[in-house]
Formats: structure tokens, sequence, C-alpha cells
């Protein structure tokens, strides 16, 4: 399976860490920060540059924002089949609740309300485990009780009673639907999944129904399963499609209606085309009409204002078929995109100059569109957590064919930036003031540039050989291709060819990036794993992989160290150049294993590599990132975009506010975008 989204690849701590800073604006300006719960900091973003839009741009943002944030509950219900009642029922407890609202149970209660809206469902964004409530059952069913039956989201029939037998082990028992996505060797991934993309199946059914559906000499497949929920009704297997008319309807219609609104203020023919060809796949659930669509919007590199929206990622799925529910609404970023435009103009050298054997590369690279972005608004699962890059179409084919899009979203780049300015991290965690000075100047502008060779060239990179699919690297694929794309990355931006093209002006400005790599993946990443588990997450899997494997490989000549100062371990990096070499022999090897669609060796790596967790270390890290009291994750609130009407209806302004709070953004997606929950 191919996997081009950067997802939340933030760098862990890291991303609180960077202390390079893009450009003169202070927090005093603008309050980046929102509130900080559990493991959590909730940030602003800015959006620079949308008053200059034209009249006719900023409607169609305004649009296409209302159908991003009309797709929240189907992101929240592919997440998990109890997930939208308990947030209906946690969110009518907060709005009614009459109580002591400093009890340690109140505080508990509102902790988990703040987590689930986080996590758009009981489960942890990012590790998927089940969130432990920290108030009791007693309470939370009191307060139930003493709701009126109307604010409760009971089935037809069902009473108070039923209601709270159903919920309460979903929420209080942790044996109860414990992992959204299950990744562990060896068990059933289907059926020890929470997620809500299946029903009554078990992991060979799954395997088996698509394995018959496929026919080895199409040369373009349809993404199978991925607007769909595969259920066993009747001893029979079969899709429940999501379009209009079908699985999450209400919410789809809604969608759609603000996609013809939106279509009406197109820029040009083509994004008119690929707008009309979107609602046509929300009618039909057409996967070939999908790729239509992909094809038209992959072509359309001429409109400033783009944005995706659908069924997309399928991390939140252990086979990766089911694509989960996301979008983005972005305007181009025309100054600093051209960064990405002399990347892109240069995409045939640098897949010719890779280190991966020739019989691996394409002999023609396609359209490699890359801009920098400004994103106006964050919806489904790029929202609160969202991305820093993206690169699609998903299809291995279509990119082949008709090339890829690949963007940088600076404006939340920054917003993590400027948000971490006086974390300590660096203090903490980096070896000697020389290596920490270096990132200061660097980071900001290598770790971006790290994000556009991870998203223009290194997903698009590469070619499958005859007869391999997407997902020949199975539950392995998404960790497998993100470690492709990040070798990539990190190979090149070692490369004179970025000081000759004008990208960089300095020759060791990338050891500010291989520093942060290996430090985030040996070592600070683990702050966001619990102590006793092992890394499950695709991205964290990917660094952790690539990290070991150059540690073990460079341990000869030490390349690379873990080495201890004062009682603490830290990073040392004793050859750049042959680290380099190390990053290149991975990655041929892992572009051997994704072309060949070789399933053995690509888990072998995976295995080997990216999964345990040295436990003292982790120990050790905790203990140390405590004492920074930085939070492991970061998410945003969205600004509020206000339209403006003439008496005929027609909108003649839209304006953006940034004050809104991050339960008072909630409770109004609830209220205002919830189709599927009324």
């Amino acid at each position: 399976m191919k996997k081009t989204f950067l997802a939340v690849a933030m760098v862990a701590a890291l991303a609180a860490g960077t202390t390079g800073c893009k450009s003169q604006q202070t927090q005093e300006e603008f309050n980046y920060k929102v509130e900080r719960f559990a493991d959590v900091e909730v940030l602003r973003y800015k959006v620079p540059g949308f008053e200059n839009l034209t009249p006719k741009q900023k409607a169609l943002v305004y649009y296409l924002t209302e159908a991003a944030l009309y797709g929240r509950d189907i992101l929240t219900d592919q997440n998990g089949r109890y997930n939208l009642a308990i947030r209906s029922t946690l969110e009518a407890i907060y709005q009614n609740y009459q109580g002591d609202k400093n009890s340690a149970d109140y505080k508990g209660f509102e902790k988990y309300l703040k987590q689930v809206w986080f996590a758009n469902g009981i489960h942890h964004h990012y590790s998927t485990d089940k969130f432990k409530p920290e108030f009791s059952q007693e309470f939370f069913t009191a307060e139930v009780k003493k709701l009126d039956a109307s604010k409760l989201p009971l089935a037809e029939g069902q009473t108070v009673d039923a209601f709270l037998a159903e919920l309460t082990p979903v929420i209080f028992d942790p044996t109860v639907m414990a992992k959204r996505v299950n990744q562990t060797d060896g068990e059933d991934l289907i059926v020890t999944s929470a997620n809500n993309y299946y029903e009554g199946v078990t992991q060979a059914e799954v395997e088996a129904f698509y394995a018959a559906m496929k026919n080895p000499n199409d040369t373009t497949p349809i993404s199978y399963g991925l607007n769909s929920r595969l259920v066993k009704k009747d001893g029979k297997i079969q899709e429940e499609v999501y379009k209009i008319g079908g699985r999450y309807s209400a919410a789809i219609e809604k969608i759609v209606e603000n996609l013809k609104k939106a279509q009406e203020f197109a820029e040009n023919d083509a994004q008119k085309a690929h707008i009309g060809k979107l609602i046509e796949y929300y009618t039909t659930g057409n996967l070939k009409t999908f790729d239509e669509y992909s094809i038209l919007w992959a072509e359309d590199v001429v409109s400033s204002v783009d944005f995706i929206n659908g069924f997309i990622e399928s991390y939140g799925d252990p086979l990766g078929y089911r694509g989960a529910w996301e979008s983005i609404v972005n305007f181009k970023n025309e100054e600093a995109s051209h960064r990405t435009e002399v990347i892109s103009a240069n995409a045939k050298w640098f897949e010719e100059n890779s280190p991966t054997d020739p019989r691996f590369k394409k002999e023609d690279v396609k359209g490699v569109s890359a801009k920098v972005i400004t994103a106006a608004i964050l919806a489904g699962d790029a929202y609160p957590a969202t991305p820093i890059g993206i690169n699609l179409p998903n299809a291995n084919w279509i990119r082949a064919a008709h090339g890829s899009k690949s963007v940088t979203i600076e404006n939340i780049t920054e917003a993590y930036d400027q948000a971490s300015h006086g974390s300590g991290f660096n203090e903490e965690f980096v070896i000697d003031k020389e290596t920490s000075d270096l990132m200061d100047k660097y980071l900001f502008q290598v770790d971006n540039m790290h994000t556009d060779l991870h998203e223009c060239l290194g997903h698009g990179s590469g070619k499958l050989l005859p007869g391999v699919h997407d997902d020949a690297l199975k539950e392995h694929g998404s960790t497998l291709e993100e470690t492709r794309a990040d070798l990539f990355a990190l190979y090149y931006l070692a490369d004179q060819k970025l000081i000759d093209l004008g990208l960089l002006d300095n020759k060791d400005a990338y050891k500010a990036e291989y520093y942060k790599y290996l430090l985030n993946g040996l070592m600070t990443q683990l702050v966001r794993i619990e102590p006793g588990k092992n890394i499950e997450e695709s991205h964290m899997r990917n660094r952790q992989l690539i990290c070991k494997w150059v540690l073990e490989k460079g341990a000869p000549e030490k390349v690379v160290e873990l080495v201890k100062k004062d009682g603490k371990t830290f990073v040392k990096i004793n050859d750049y150049e042959k680290l380099r070499t190390l990053f290149g022999q991975l990655l041929a090897e892992v572009q051997r294993i994704k072309s060949e669609g070789d399933y053995a060796a690509g888990k072998k790596l995976v295995e080997d590599y990216a999964v345990k967790v040295d436990q003292d270390l982790h120990k050790e890290v905790l203990k140390r990132n405590a004492g920074l009291n930085i939070a492991p994750y970061k998410g945003f609130v969205n600004p509020v975009y206000t339209a403006k009407f003439d008496k005929s209806g027609n909108i003649v302004d839209v304006t953006v506010d940034y004050t809104e709070g991050y339960a008072e953004q909630m409770l109004r997606y609830s209220k205002d975008y919830s189709p599927l929950t009324k």
C-alpha cells in the first residue's frame, strides 16, 4: 500500500525543541498557545495572506471550509462505533453539570472529554490505546441519570439503563475495545482492533475477500476498500459504501451541498472539473470515479486555492485498505513555494542520482507538482493533530502516469516553531553547545527542506516491478513507505546539489537535521510511549527503524554512538559523511523491498529495528523530559470564518477570527456540523 501523507510526523518533542525562527513575528503579537491538558498542547495558527485573496477566492475558501467541517462526525465514527454516542453524552454532562467543578471526578471527567475531542474518539490519536478515565463509573452513571432523556443519544425504544449498560464497559473496562489499531505480530489484526471499519470478519476473511477481487494484470487498479466498511451479514461478507444514499449519507449530503456552492467560485475550468468529479464520486461511491477525480486534481497545478476532501489515508486500518475521512483547505504561499518548485523542476536529476538499483528507478519522472501552502482549515483526520506535509494521490499508477502534488504547510510549522521558544529542550538533550547552536541557526530551514524532499520527491520516487501490487507489504507497507521517503530526504539533504540550486547556503546546515533526526528516532520520540510498551505507530516505527539500523551498521566505525555524559545518555555523531552513506545503503534496500514486494524482508526489517524499545533508556528519557514540562503532542484550533452577504444572498466578503477557545470550538462544531448525531 502507498502511504504519502506525513500525518503526525511532527518529530515528537523535537517539534517543541526547534528554536530557529522564520519571521519577526512574536508571541506578544499573536498568542499561539490555547491550553494544555494530559499529554497535549493546543495551539492556534495564523492564516497570513488571507486578506490578500480576491473576494471570489475568499468565497471559495469559505464554502470549501464548510464542506470540510461537515465531515467531522464521519471520522469520529470510523474511529469507533460508540464514539459519537460517547461524545454526545459527555458533552451533555459538560453543558448541564451543576455539581462541584473542583472535585476530582469532575476534573477527571473534563480531561477525558478534552482527550476524546482531540482524538476524535476514545482512543489516543497516536498510540491508539484506549484512554483511562480518571473519574468513577458511579460519577458517570449518576450524571447521565440526571439528564433529561432527550439530551441523550438513545436508540429508538432504548432505556437510559440499557444505554448505560452498553456504554459503561466501553469507557471503563480496559479489556473492551482496548486498541483502535493493533499491529502486534501473530494476532488477528482485524478482530483485535477497535476501529469501526469492520464487523464480524476476521483478518483472513478480509484478505481473501480482496484477493478475490484483484486482477494481477490490471495496470490501473482501484483502491480496494477505500470508501467502505466491510461487514458480514447473514453469513455473507459485503461492503457498506460511503456515499449519498449509503453509509454516512447525511454528512456526505452536506459536504456535497457546500462543494456545489464552492464550484460556483472555482478559479478556472480545471478546478471546476475536479470539484464536479469529487461530487460525482460522493454521489456514486464508485472508486473508478475517485481515480478520475484524483487525476484531474493532480493535474490542476494552476489554482491558487486548493483542498483535499475525502477518504484518503489508511493508517487507521491495520491492513491499510480503508481511508479515514479528512480535509485541508489551503492556498499557495507564492514566496515560499520557490524552493519546492526548484526541487520539483529537478526531480529527474534526483531520481537518476538516487543510490538505488537502476531497475527500480522511474525512466520518466512525471509531473511532481510541489508548493508551499498556507492552511486555511483543518478537518477530520487532519484535526486537531495535523500533518506538516502532504503528497497525493496515493495510487502508484496515477503517480506514475499523471504525477502527484506535494505540499509543505508552512504556517503550521511556523506555529510549532513560535510556540516552542524557551522550552529548554536543547539544553537537556543536545550533546553540546556547538550542535545546539547549529540547530538554532539552521533547523527550521532544513526541517522544512526535509519535509519538502520527503513529500516532493521521496514518495514520488522509484517504481514497482510489473505484477507487484500497492499492498504487497501488507501491514508493514505504511512504515516502510515512510521509511523510504524519509531516507530519500535525508540522503539528499546533504547533497551539494541543494547548495548549487541555491536552496541551502551552508554545506553544514544538513547536520542540524541529521542530529535532530537521530536524537528523535533513538531517544526523544519515546516520550510518546507508555513505559513497558513497544512502538506501534507507523511514523515512529519508521524513524526508529532508520536510526537503530544506522546505529548498528555504523557501530564498527562508531559513525553514531549513544554516550554517557554526567550520567545522562546523549546521541553523538562522529562522522556525518559516513552517516549519509549509511542512509543511502538503507534506502537502496528499502526501495528493493518496495519494488519487489518482498514482504518477508520488509517484515524482518520492521520487527528487528522498528518495534522494540530499550526500556532503561525509555525510563531515562521520560524522567528527563518530565522536568521540561513539554507536551509530547500538539494540535490546533481552527480560525473562524464569517461570510458577509448582500441582500441577494451573495458573499461580498469573508472575515477571519482567531479568538475561539478549544472547548468553545468543539461544542460549536458538535452543534452546527454534526448531521450524523441528529
